[in-house]
């Protein structure tokens, strides 16, 4: 395909977003269930690695469970992609859904120190279930968006994302701190079911499973959609440097480790009526505040500036790599909770834009026949260093270094993707732009 002419970066404006909701509504429906269930998924995130932690005395439990939240999307991402590829997408997310809250109501037999170990198993589980759907959430969203309406798109559910986990941080740790995880997971299991119904009442037209030749059982273990999806990837220099992005965030694994026993060990809040357990749980559920903050405004100041154009968000990326290092290597010298939730807003504001932008780059540029394929790749690079740090942050918590020295450490990596990313920007990938239909 030839080069086309760079992208005016039209401002994303506030006017953007009421009219998506209001007039899409397909984005609607699509938009409301990511509200329920990811709001339901923070209240459940917080118990499971409290609960862990509380029960085994280890941050490598922690890690553990991070790990196994992720690496499954590595794993299953190539047959992931292939099924996304070939079947419609909607139907994918309502059967992730549904898997989803069966495996979250098995939660409830975790009621002991001897019955930890069946936390893993569901965990992955559950992570299979999401390595099915994200990809095909992320990749409906030019389905049904307009291309004027892909970055207010994505932008508006990162925002989302981020209120959810302030919604999620602040009442799941209050809701588990008074009534038990009990009341969370079943929370967790009915916000899944009320997905599935708002995804199954979306109509809109999927051109790539009606082509598609029909799914076999041998086609799951076929790999060569997959090598033809690398392939594509990589004759396409507009999508390389972005499908990348997201395994350059070296904090995302980290942060939840480091997060949890910072808000348990040395930011727990005391006050009367409050027990250890809750004190804990309130603690981390400030730093995740902060968290949630800084992801929420992060790309919503960024999409003003970058609208879609090529090269703005390529730079956004960047810069949202420095912020997290920025970010993390002043969390380690934080003396009070609220100073270590602001270090953490700025270093996940960094990191939502990286987000943001990558996967409006990637949907701008990837055809709809290889966009499952391209979204589970990015998905499992992702994955894959989210687990390999969370695993290192956790044997180095537990090998006696301090979370304050791990996350300023943590901070100081991050220069390794940003030094990268900006030595390809100057050889030249910022201008070689690719668009396809």
């Amino acid at each position: 395909m030839d080069p086309q002419p760079e992208r005016v970066a039209n401002s994303i404006t506030i006017a953007s977003y009421v009219r998506l909701v209001r007039g899409n509504r397909n984005f609607r429906r699509l938009w409301l269930a990511q509200i329920v269930s990811e709001i339901g998924d923070w209240f459940y995130t917080l118990s499971i690695y409290t609960l862990l932690l509380q029960l085994t005395g280890t941050a490598g439990s922690v890690a553990l469970a991070l790990v196994l939240q992720v690496l499954p999307q590595t794993l299953v991402g190539p047959m992931a992609g292939v099924v996304n590829d070939r079947l419609k997408r909607k139907h994918v997310m309502i059967a992730a859904d549904l898997g989803r809250c069966i495996v979250v109501l098995a939660m409830f037999f975790v009621r002991s120190r001897s019955m930890v170990w069946l936390i893993y198993p569901l965990l992955v589980l559950e992570t299979t279930m999401a390595a099915f759907f994200e990809p095909a959430r992320t990749s409906v969203i030019p389905n049904i968006a307009s291309e004027g309406e892909v970055l207010a798109a994505n932008t508006l559910s990162s925002a989302t994302w981020s209120v959810n986990l302030l919604i999620g941080a602040a009442v799941g740790g209050v809701v588990t701190a008074f009534f038990g995880r009990e009341v969370v997971f079943g929370l967790n299991a009915i916000s899944f079911l009320v997905s599935a119904v708002l995804i199954g009442g979306m109509r809109f037209v999927e051109p790539h499973a009606e082509s598609a030749a029909p799914l076999r059982p041998r086609d799951l273990v076929d790999f060569s959609p997959v090598v033809e999806g690398i392939r594509y990837i990589r004759n396409h220099p507009t999508l390389f440097p972005a499908v990348f992005a997201k395994a350059g965030e070296l904090m995302i694994g980290p942060s939840w480790v480091i997060f949890t026993v910072m808000g348990t060990r040395e930011f727990a809040i005391h006050g009367h009526g409050i027990n250890a357990a809750g004190g804990a749980m309130l603690g981390t559920s400030i730093l995740l505040g902060g968290r949630g903050i800084g992801a929420l405004v992060g790309p919503l100041i960024g999409a003003r500036w970058a609208g879609e154009n090529d090269r703005r968000l390529r730079l956004g990326i960047l810069f949202g790599y420095l912020a997290i290092s920025a970010g993390y290597a002043v969390l380690g010298a934080s003396r009070s909770v609220w100073m270590a939730a602001v270090c953490a807003m700025l270093a996940h504001a960094g990191g939502s834009t990286v987000w943001v932008f990558s996967t409006t780059l990637l949907q701008l540029h990837t055809e709809n026949r290889f966009r499952g394929r391209v979204f589970s790749a990015d998905l499992s690079l992702g994955s894959l260093t989210f687990a390999v740090t969370a695993y290192l942050a956790g044997r180095f918590l537990d090998a006696g270094f301090s979370a304050r020295r791990v996350a300023t450490s943590t901070g100081l990596f991050m220069l390794v993707p940003a030094t990268i990313l900006a030595l390809g920007l100057r050889a030249g990938w910022s201008k070689r732009n690719l668009t396809v239909s």
